[in-house]
């Protein structure tokens, strides 16, 4: 098949003067080139697109591909990660990973916490801040912790993120909706341990691969998995694989989220611990990081011993379900099983 790979490139925008945070979710030029081997071993052709602008600008002069492989962020509005796959869908071009209902219904922390909610599953009691008027009616009890509604690879997430009282609260809020130009979400801080479960394919094909809990260092900055993290994760942070009961509880509990949210192919679901040791669910993406070696879900790949290779082949497989070409002809269908 023909795959277009579509991608916002980290080093495009540095160059035209964006700053690293800014830059944070966006793709290094290994892990384009990464794609393009493990696809190429397949027995695909691929093609470069690039951002959404790229993409418009392709699909006006008629370009088409059999199957889209996307992994771009966007750039603005809560619906940035669901831009390209719309547009994908009015020309009925299929591509890997979850449909922009789920992708913009995701990207929003307080919108999908309420649907979450809803679905039976614990998760801590929250309130959306638009402005520092929307304060007057938080009961939550202290502490709590504050971020961006919209934002992942932990942005806007430092030491300053667990606050102790309402003049702390007050003037994190101020500060994220000041930088940021969004809401902040504050929810009551949970203070057990963290987890984070791979999964793979597609409503009752879905399986948890795997999941490991994050652990932060001792010279780590306390009580956040934050973006300094992530940045260094070597040196900050120790990820470990879980097993036995616990697993299996992170196991139903993430597929149940996973399936409930309509998410497609691959992505991940981050789970917290109360006091009580009881696993509350935190976030998904459902546009996860693809970097061979800093990302998450293939961090867990290889803790597991999967390959690379092997992870995109699963999510390609996946995507290829959803494919007319590819649904036609039964054995490449079976091939790919």
């Amino acid at each position: 098949m023909k795959i277009g790979l579509t991608y916002d490139l980290r080093d495009d925008y540095l160059a035209a003067g964006f700053t690293q945070e800014e830059t944070a979710e966006f793709d290094r030029l290994e892990t384009i080139e990464a794609l393009e081997e493990a696809i190429g071993i397949l027995g695909h052709q691929t093609d470069r697109i690039g951002h959404l602008k790229a993409l418009v600008n392709r699909l006006a002069r008629g370009d088409r591909w059999d199957l889209v492989f996307n992994i771009a962020e966007g750039q603005y509005g809560f619906g940035r990660e669901a831009q390209a796959p719309a547009i994908l869908e009015a020309y009925q071009i299929p591509c890997t990973f979850s449909d922009s209902l789920a992708l913009a219904v995701t990207l929003h922390k307080g919108l999908t916490k309420r649907i979450v909610r809803d679905m039976g599953i614990a998760t801590p009691d929250f309130i959306v801040v638009e402005d520092l008027l929307d304060l007057a009616g938080c009961n939550l009890s202290f502490p709590v912790f504050v971020k961006p509604v919209a934002e992942g690879t932990s942005k806007g997430i430092n030491c300053m993120s667990q606050v102790n009282s309402p003049g702390e609260l007050a003037a994190a809020c101020e500060g994220l909706l000041a930088r940021y130009r969004q809401p902040a979400i504050v929810e009551t801080f949970l203070p057990g341990r963290e987890y984070t479960a791979g999964i793979l394919g597609t409503g009752r094909d879905a399986r948890v691969i795997g999941a490991m809990e994050v652990i932060l260092r001792e010279d780590a900055e306390g009580g956040a998995y934050s973006y300094e993290h992530k940045e260094r994760y070597e040196e900050l942070v120790e990820y470990r694989l879980i097993t036995g009961d616990l697993a299996d509880r992170v196991r139903d509990i993430s597929l149940a989220i996973w399936r409930g949210l309509g998410c497609r192919d691959a992505g991940r679901v981050d789970l917290r611990e109360d006091e009580g040791g009881n696993l509350n669910f935190l976030e998904i993406n459902p546009l996860p990081g693809l970097h061979p070696h800093h990302s998450d879900l293939p961090i867990i790949c290889s803790l597991l011993g999967i390959a690379y290779g092997k992870l995109i082949a699963d999510i390609v497989a996946s995507a290829v379900k959803r494919c007319p070409l590819a649904a036609a002809n039964p054995a490449y269908m079976e091939s790919i099983k």
